[in-house]
């Protein structure tokens, strides 16, 4: 089988979490990483699984990954399929999860694709990588709720023992013998 990973990264970080994945998967089979940023025609008949991940800026993934995801569901839909969300919020035990990650939920009720398989991972927090502008508002947000707001923090929350067990689980998903989806849809 060949998994698809595509993405859509804004500091680096869920490229980092993309390539750990890539090499879980790759136990086991063929996998294709891709940034959205850099090609956006990806033809999706040449893969047998995509998994698709974004981070969250301001509250908000990626519009190419949007766009993406909008401009392919139903071939999304005829493939064993994966989403994962890349977010600060879920640097907290109880946002993540996707059934409470705010930010998850708010995309999903956004786009009309219902992934089969769904993850939330915390992200990377880099002051000193930050244009002058984001490192205010992301100093104020982590102020307002509760995280680290020294000028110079770099702090890593993924949790890569969670990222590991999603590439596992990920790889193991197959496509149906009729070509449908675990929603029925072709």
């Amino acid at each position: 089988m060949k998994t698809l990973i595509l993405y859509s990264s804004t500091d680096g970080h869920t490229a980092k979490i993309c390539q750990f994945l890539q090499k879980v998967i790759e136990q086991q089979e063929e996998t294709t990483l891709i940034s959205v940023e850099h090609e956006s025609n990806i033809n999706l008949k040449n893969f047998d699984r995509v998994i698709l991940g974004a981070s969250i800026r301001y509250g908000k993934h990626s519009p190419l990954i949007v766009d993406f995801i909008n401009n392919n569901t139903a071939m999304l839909n005829t493939l064993p399929n994966a989403f994962f969300s890349v977010n600060l919020v879920a640097r907290k035990p109880e946002k993540r999860t996707p059934e409470t990650n705010p930010y998850l939920n708010k995309f999903l009720k956004q786009i009309s694709w219902k992934p089969m398989e769904l993850a939330v991972f915390a992200g990377k927090l880099d002051y000193p990588r930050y244009k002058f502008r984001d490192r205010l508002m992301i100093r104020m947000i982590m102020w307002m709720t509760g995280g680290p707001t020294e000028r110079n923090a770099v702090v890593e929350f993924t949790d890569w023992k969670q990222v590991a067990a999603f590439g596992r689980l990920v790889s193991q998903m197959k496509r149906p013998p009729n070509g449908y989806n675990a929603a029925g849809l072709a």
